[in-house]
């Protein structure tokens, strides 16, 4: 069975090397150090989210307020590129793929995700083209960590059986 992180990389085309090239130094010290940049991508990137102009993809949003959803994605970039861990101070550990397992993370949503994203990255003076790289290999190979994650959490509440389950279906 192919592993999450090896579905990510083939679907992504990112390789987990380029993919977590941003634990090869600490782009929140690159960035000065401060939450800002980080703010300023995260409202960047949602205000584009929250405006987008096709339905479907609003709609995956619609459960969660803007404001909360800037804050909980800056405190998780913060904390994953180097700086102090705000998201799992605040809301416990990142479980990126329980977190998501809500929403229906498919491929054409991580490619429309990573489209604002990658404006958002673009628009964004207060990162430099080396951390914004390596930023957006995270992300691309993320997105499709969770969409694999999707996959296999839809499969097993759907009643396909892993290695572990019995041979008597549950009463």
């Amino acid at each position: 069975m192919q592993s999450l992180q090896d579905k990510a990389s083939e679907w992504s085309g990112v390789a987990a090397a380029d993919a977590f090239a941003i634990d090869d130094g600490n782009i929140f010290e690159a960035l000065g150090g401060t939450p800002q940049p980080f703010v300023d991508l995260s409202t960047n990137f949602y205000t584009r989210v929250y405006e987008d102009e096709e339905e479907w993809f609003r709609e995956i949003f619609a459960g969660s307020k803007k404001e909360d959803a800037i804050q909980n994605q800056y405190e998780f970039l913060i904390q994953r590129m180097g700086g102090p861990p705000l998201f799992s101070q605040r809301r416990g550990h990142p479980a990126l793929i329980g977190r998501h397992r809500p929403f229906l993370v498919t491929h054409r949503a991580a490619e429309r995700w990573l489209h604002h994203m990658r404006q958002a990255l673009d628009t964004t003076e207060s990162i430099d083209a080396d951390s914004k790289t390596k930023m957006m290999n995270f992300f691309r190979h993320t997105a499709y960590f969770l969409v694999a994650g999707n996959e296999m959490t839809r499969q097993q509440s759907q009643g396909v059986a892993c290695k572990h389950a019995t041979s008597k279906p549950a009463e």
